[in-house]
């Protein structure tokens, strides 16, 4: 079945760096959209990152643009949140979520494939 392990979490201080990986297993992955999302405690899971097949093309949320880079690497089944410059707001469970084609999904209800998430927590 269909399966997205993510891992790399952790707590750092504010100003550190983290990077977080998505495994995937059960998809012919270069054919997926793939894309982060993070949810704050008492708050709804919002957008972070996506990157569409190929790779090449990516978008990422206002709020960590220039500090966050979602990347892929399709041989590794495997996509990435390299995170610089981390804030306290940055605290979250972060999760990745995979959609079959390739679009500007932006909407947590746009996926049905999600990992079961990493927990950022950032301290100040």
């Amino acid at each position: 079945q269909v399966q997205l392990v993510e891992s790399g979490g952790g707590l750092v201080q504010a100003g550190a760096s983290l990077r977080l990986s998505c495994a995937a297993s059960g998809l012919t992955f270069s054919s997926y959209t793939m894309a982060w999302f993070r949810q704050a405690p008492g708050k709804q899971r919002e957008f972070v990152a996506i990157i569409t097949t190929g790779g090449g093309s990516t978008k990422h949320a206002d709020s960590v643009k220039g500090r966050f880079t979602i990347s892929r690497n399709d041989a590794k089944n495997t996509v990435y949140l390299q995170m610089n410059t981390l804030k306290p707001e940055d605290t979250a469970v972060y999760y990745c979520a995979a959609k079959y084609g390739s679009k500007w999904w932006t909407g947590n209800g746009d996926y049905d494939t999600w990992g079961q998430g990493t927990q950022v927590t950032v301290s100040s």
